[in-house]
């Protein structure tokens, strides 16, 4: 169990929302930018979205559930409004210039906020499914099973709230497909580099987080979820 001062947990959850906005803002960037591998459909944002998981469960694992909530909560409504000025801006990849702010883009706040309610549904499945498995005996259970129906939910929810009957006739066409092969990379991608790199920042954010005296030290929320 880690002991955090209050300065300590404060710099660590401001960090985390950050990079969730981060990762949710260049996802649905780059969800707008198809690709074909070995004959199917896939978008870049499938190789991006999965650190999000990364993120929410060293949350879980650290602080507990409340604060891995709290994340969620703050994160959501900024990268919702962010999402959508970039994807305006740089709508499918092309420089549209500010002036494009000015005209209302149903098609980019549809897939922001199709993003908005899977980031809500998905991470929320994450952490509950984490935090029921996080005292299996091998460390890798949980992670690897909240990652699993995660992105499994969050996945179905984006796309089908994103482009079913979209205006983009060509994402209209290929969602499903799209989101099949999107949750497959996503899969790849979590348990292939995810797990390791669980491992590897666990670690690393213990060794520092608790090189302070002890005086100073706060037992952690995660007793307390």
């Amino acid at each position: 169990m880690l002991k955090l001062s209050q300065a300590q947990c404060r710099r660590a959850l401001m960090f985390l929302v950050s990079f969730h906005i981060i990762i949710i803002c260049a996802s649905n960037y780059l969800v707008q930018l198809p690709f074909q591998i070995f004959g199917y459909h896939t978008t870049w944002g499938a190789f991006s979205f999965p650190f999000v998981y990364l993120a929410t469960d060293l949350t879980v694992r650290i602080f507990g559930q409340k604060a891995a909530r709290s994340i969620i909560f703050k994160a959501m409504l900024p990268a919702l409004l962010i999402s959508y000025v970039m994807g305006v801006i740089f709508h499918q990849g092309a420089f549209q210039g500010a002036a494009s702010l000015v005209e209302w883009n149903q098609f980019v706040f549809r897939i922001a906020f199709a993003s908005f309610v899977a980031y809500l549904v998905g991470q929320l499945m994450d952490i509950t499914v984490f935090a029921q498995l996080r005292k299996a005996k091998a460390w890798w259970i949980a992670p690897a099973s909240s990652t699993l129906f995660g992105n499994l939910v969050d996945t179905i929810v984006f796309f089908s709230v994103a482009f079913y009957a979209s205006i983009d006739a060509f994402m209209a066409q290929h969602w499903p497909e799209i989101a099949m092969v999107d949750y497959g990379f996503k899969l790849i991608v979590s348990l292939g580099l995810f797990l390791p790199a669980y491992g590897v920042l666990l670690k690393v954010l213990s060794d520092k987080l608790i090189e302070t005296p002890a005086e100073n030290l706060i037992l952690t929320n995660e007793t307390k979820s």
